[in-house]
């Protein structure tokens, strides 16, 4: 069964060229064109495509608040973004909005493809360039004290928090390890000082968060 979609963009020329490699390709038939997010919002409640492809900066209605009242309201109705914009705000911001892809204008016509099949499926899709934008830009948000304690802990005092967390008593521990009780103790009460946790429970959520449980896996 193909993909009904509705393409919205602001330009008519753009629209008709990508109307015909859809309907080429048989992967999908277009219901319907929109020229601004207003009238795009209209079409998805008269429609109800399976699949709206989305321009951002748009007349009347932007495709970022377009997209966040489509999904809000129709949310059998998945967005797939196709835009010339680079800039990770706009990634972000219409992600956050409930889109379910992003693609630049630039992408060859077998991306989208792939895309289309991918969003229609209910999965999202990211290509490299958006992937690694925001990637790096995640790694520039995290606090630089967050991997400054993390690597305060010795490769024991890890090994304990592990076990710790995978539900292991003091006892359990100390005889897995092969030192006395009071030794892990010790590692343990540690630990909770580098890390500013005070109890089992937020020590085996940070192990978790961190990938040194089993619960993690």
């Amino acid at each position: 069964m193909r993909t009904s979609i509705l393409l919205v963009d602001d330009h008519p020329i753009f629209r008709e060229g990508l109307r015909s490699l859809i309907e080429r390709s048989e992967q999908g038939r277009v219901v319907g064109e929109a020229g601004n997010g207003a009238e795009a919002l209209r079409l998805a409640g008269e429609l109800r495509p399976d699949l709206v492809i989305m321009d951002l900066t748009m007349p009347v209605m932007n495709g970022i608040d377009a997209t966040r009242e489509i999904t809000r309201k129709y949310p059998g109705t998945r967005v797939l973004v196709l835009s010339m914009e680079r800039d990770r705000f706009f990634v972000v911001e219409v992600l956050k909005a409930g889109a379910s892809g992003y693609l630049l204008k630039d992408t060859a016509f077998a991306e989208l493809s792939d895309a289309i099949s991918t969003v229609a499926g209910g999965e999202t899709y990211l290509p490299r360039k958006i992937s690694t934008l925001l990637v790096k830009d995640f790694l520039q948000c995290i606090p630089e004290n967050m991997t400054l304690v993390y690597q305060n802990l010795t490769a024991r005092e890890r090994e304990v928090l592990q076990l710790v967390a995978d539900g292991k008593n003091i006892k359990e521990i100390a005889y897995q390890l092969g030192v006395s009780p009071k030794t892990v103790e010790n590692q343990r009460q540690a630990i909770m000082q580098k890390l500013q946790l005070f109890s089992i429970a937020e020590l085996t959520k940070y192990a978790v968060r961190h990938g040194l449980s089993s619960l993690a896996k």
